[in-house]
């Protein structure tokens, strides 16, 4: 199976638990996951006080075609990433070339839905951030994969949100393959 090329974006204040279940679980599947980082450093500081250190800076990905663009969330990581203009226009090529792009947590709100790319798609974030959305009939849900966009709640659906990239990436037995040995139980 040809590998998939993945772009997973970092900030300060982002979700330690989304990004780790993120690459966690798209690295078990072989796919090819750059961790870029929408700061001036590769080194940023998540939301707990982790360090995380990206593959590469986010200008140096503009020009690269993704398979997927996975967003973690977390506060105020979501807005550091909605502030990159740079991680703007690679959602918006996704969105635009109809490839997959997801988020998680906060970002599904403060990132996809400021750039209005959740117009026309259902979605679900992180309930604090729910009233920002505005589909409320899928907003409570843990994962809404609608057409190429799929968002989750946070960090207790990360595990979850991230065999579901991988269904939709490459197909639902490539993620009960990667479920399995981790022992998650599916829902």
């Amino acid at each position: 199976m040809m590998s998939k090329k993945v772009l997973v974006p970092i900030a300060n204040g982002i979700e330690e638990i989304e990004t780790a279940c993120i690459t966690d679980v798209l690295t078990r599947a072989e796919a090819d996951v750059t961790v870029a980082s929408v700061e001036k450093a590769l080194q940023v500081t998540a939301s707990k006080g982790l360090r995380l250190l990206a593959d590469r800076l986010i200008a140096d990905c503009v020009s690269e075609t993704y398979d997927l663009v996975a967003l973690p969330g977390g506060m105020p990581g979501a807005e550091h990433l909605r502030d990159s203009k740079a991680l703007e226009t690679i959602l918006r090529c996704q969105h635009q070339k109809g490839r997959l792009y997801a988020a998680i947590c906060a970002s599904p709100a403060i990132v996809l839905q400021h750039h209005g790319l959740l117009k026309g798609y259902q979605a679900t974030c992180h309930p604090e951030f729910a009233h920002l959305l505005n589909d409320a009939d899928s907003r409570n849900n843990r994962i809404v994969a609608d057409g190429n966009c799929i968002t989750s709640q946070g960090p207790g659906t990360a595990l979850e949100f991230a065999l579901k990239l991988l269904a939709m990436l490459y197909d639902e037995d490539m993620s009960q393959k990667v479920a399995g040995p981790m022992l998650v139980v599916t829902f």
